[in-house]
């Protein structure tokens, strides 16, 4: 019999600790992610429509310019790799930062954030659905892409996966910068939810090389992760050469800002809890 029993007194129950414990968690949140998404059609279609409105345009184009003597035709597949690598990054932000602010909606934020879910969980379940979201998107308009304009995207082989992860560790951070701010400053600030990654569209060089750019905002642009992403894009398909140093560099970017906002979002949520604005937050 343990003290508590022998005094009559309530035993107190802590949660479950460990890393078993935290992935039950973090798999349970992500299950009722997906109760949320299989529940209705509509969010299914949303996943798919956007990044296959936008394949088919600039595909489109590409087919069009490769039928000319423009010399970019030479190009055949940038504007359609790049499209596709950019809506990697966009939907993966947009995954992120669309299921936090459901949250806050709902008025659900305080209640998963007073339970033993921990905030590095919370930020770990978000990362995941933002994957899963990702492939449900990006898998269908991929293959409508081969199938419609001939683009095999498995065609830049193992830099796929490379720049896949480069670009979804730089969507995590922009989505944990735009979560901190917005737990900062409430649901008036959540335009930066859907703005923030177009923010980065001119300065990463999507459609573009680095130099076309003006030498200071080079600069800026080389300072960014999907920059050497879409460099690397094109170097493959224009070139036919794999330069590894590009993705070092934006793997030890993305360390850096990754580590960056995950402290924004800590001491934003932080602040939150002790001004009591954390269970007012909501629509």
């Amino acid at each position: 019999m343990t003290e508590a029993q022998r005094s009559g007194a309530e035993p107190i129950l802590l949660p479950p600790t460990g890393l078993a414990a935290s992935a039950r968690r973090i798999g349970a949140l992500v299950r009722r992610y997906l109760y949320l998404l299989l529940s209705s059609g509509v969010r299914l279609v949303e996943l798919i429509y956007w990044p296959f409105l936008q394949m088919l345009t600039w595909g489109f184009l590409q087919k069009y310019l490769a039928g000319t003597t423009s010399p970019l035709a030479q190009g055949a597949g940038v504007l359609i790799g790049s499209v596709l690598l950019w809506d990697i990054l966009f939907r993966s932000k947009i995954g992120f930062s669309t299921t936090f602010i459901e949250e806050m909606w709902s008025r659900n934020l305080g209640n998963l954030l007073t339970s033993p879910l921990r905030a590095y969980e919370l930020v770990a379940a978000l990362c995941l659905w933002s994957v899963i979201r990702l492939s449900v998107s990006m898998v269908p308009v991929a293959i409508a892409a081969y199938f419609l304009f001939g683009f095999n995207l498995l065609d830049l082989g193992f830099a796929l996966a490379a720049f896949f992860a480069v670009l979804v560790l730089t969507s995590w951070s922009l989505g944990l910068i735009s979560a901190g701010v917005i737990l900062r400053y409430g649901l008036g600030a959540e335009e930066l939810a859907w703005s923030l990654a177009f923010l980065l569209l001119p300065l990463a060089c999507v459609y573009y090389p680095v130099s076309v750019l003006p030498d200071w905002l080079k600069v800026i642009a080389l300072a960014l992760p999907p920059t050497h992403v879409f460099e690397g894009m094109r170097s493959i398909l224009l070139h036919h050469v794999f330069d590894a140093r590009e993705l070092w560099w934006a793997l030890s970017l993305n360390a850096v800002y990754l580590l960056a906002g995950y402290m924004i979002f800590r001491r934003f949520l932080r602040s939150a809890r002790e001004n009591g604005t954390l269970l007012q937050l909501g629509e």
